[in-house]
């Protein structure tokens, strides 16, 4: 499948910003699931940097607001081949050891409700299917909706909502795939929908690593795993390390954000 894509994110203050500086994660790569056609990063209001890859080998861009700026806009833009693998990307490895996918960040830091879910994995030799049980049971627990989460919602917290996004079922299914002993890391990318071209936002899931099949994708909010729909773009320990765009201004201006996303054939 070939997937058009443009994602633009847009923010505005209302008072001149002396300094910004922003890592943008918006450029995916190639890999058994994808190929980049063609790709580009256009900022306004401000300047790239440097660019370079980080410990997950996410392509990042370091932008630096223009002084005194009132709006900043990035778009990213471009066409990527997509195919189905069921979900497997594989045993591909970079700098970042399995190891690392097993430790707790502050935001999958399990409690008293994930340890619970963990016993869905516990049982059984089909680690497969356990992974895909566990997919089903959070989002049984944790229903899609808007407005109960925010940014930095921890998977525990989450839990204790009782609804939640893409965000929090993945971070949710990391923590308790990890506690279940299974390496797990977070996902950020795009998926196309068949209902409509117009987004508000781009999209996450989990993927765990098995030893037969290398890294396998659970995309907990719908109940599936990625197929040629999705584009993946970066990866992390949780949602903070795969955040397409984070970083820290000076000054004491209040901060806006529009995000406009389109992803069709």
């Amino acid at each position: 499948m070939r997937l058009k894509i443009k994602h633009t994110t847009s923010y505005t203050y209302d008072a001149p910003v002396s300094y910004g500086l922003q890592q943008v994660r918006l450029t995916p790569t190639d890999n058994a699931m994808q190929r980049v056609l063609n790709w580009k990063v256009s900022i306004t209001g401000g300047r790239e940097e440097l660019s370079f890859a980080d410990h997950f080998k996410n392509l990042t861009i370091l932008l630096q607001a223009d002084p005194e700026q009132t709006a900043v806009e990035v778009t990213a833009e471009g066409e990527i081949e997509t195919r189905d693998t069921n979900g497997i990307l594989g045993k591909v490895y970079d700098a970042a050891p399995l190891w690392l996918f097993q430790q707790p960040t502050p935001r999958t830091t399990p409690g008293r409700g994930i340890r619970k879910l963990t016993k869905v994995v516990g049982g059984g030799d089909d680690l497969l299917s356990s992974l895909h049980d566990l997919s089903k049971a959070i989002v049984d627990a944790v229903p899609y909706g808007l407005g109960d989460t925010g940014t930095r919602t921890t998977a525990e917290e989450a839990l204790g909502a009782g609804r939640g996004v893409c965000q929090d079922h993945a971070q949710i299914f990391i923590t308790a795939a990890r506690e279940a002993g299974v390496p797990a890391r977070y996902v950020s990318g795009y998926l196309m929908l068949n209902d409509r071209v117009d987004q508000d936002a781009s999209h996450a899931w989990a993927e765990a690593h098995l030893d037969d099949l290398g890294w396998v994708g659970f995309d907990v909010s719908n109940g599936i795993s990625p197929d040629e729909r999705y584009v993946r773009v970066a990866i992390g320990r949780d949602s903070r390390d795969a955040a397409p765009i984070s970083g820290m201004r000076l000054g004491n201006a209040d901060e806006a954000m529009i995000v406009a996303l389109q992803v069709q054939q």
